[in-house]
């Protein structure tokens, strides 16, 4: 592993095992985050560039689950949008470059319990524009639910997003049928 990558993960962990509280994690964990971001091109293989035309890709940089962290780099393209969705943990996001859009969505009225399939009404939140070198964060309960993406006129953009577990499944909401569902990620 790349020696910038291998001081981060080990910054990471410590702050995990330092810190309970998931914002006392990402409160320690963005200021390195930004220096991972101004670093990226001494750190970056070009597989981790690697973007698709039909969506967004999530590369993984490194992660395990014994770790219970995952770094990915996201390639994002013109036009190209997460659908609404959560994490179940926590997270920590850096823009190397392009301008990342964030809409936060809020739950109107949780009319469902905490199965799979919920009823449940969001209502557009705020709106965050990160330009290269940004970072933002978020915490799970309640969980961080937005919707990501990049604007048909402007340039492909690069992320890195660190969370708090192996991100192979989370919550993806349908706001006209009022559905959240758990869904299985891919990932390269």
């Amino acid at each position: 592993m790349n020696p910038i990558l291998e001081c981060f993960r080990d910054t990471c962990a410590a702050a995990v095992s330092n810190h309970r509280a998931p914002s006392d994690i990402v409160r320690a964990l963005a200021p390195t985050m930004g220096d991972l971001a101004r670093r990226a091109d001494d750190f970056l293989e070009p597989r981790h560039r690697r973007g698709e035309a039909d969506g967004y890709t999530r590369n993984l940089v490194f992660g395990s689950e014994e770790e219970g962290l995952s770094l990915y780099a996201i390639v994002w393209r013109p036009g190209q949008w997460t659908p609404i969705h959560d994490h179940g943990t926590w997270g920590v996001v850096g823009v190397v470059e392009g301008l990342l859009e964030e809409q936060a969505f809020v739950p109107a009225n949780d009319t469902g319990d905490e199965s799979t399939e919920t009823r449940i009404s969001l209502a557009p939140g705020g709106l965050v524009l990160l330009p290269p070198g940004a970072v933002a964060t978020f915490v799970p309960n309640p969980d961080h639910i937005h919707q990501t993406g990049v604007a048909e006129d402007r340039p492909a953009t690069l992320s890195l997003h660190l969370y708090g577990r192996m991100l192979n499944d989370f919550h993806i909401y349908d706001r006209a049928a009022g559905t959240r569902k758990l869904i299985k990620a891919d990932h390269s």
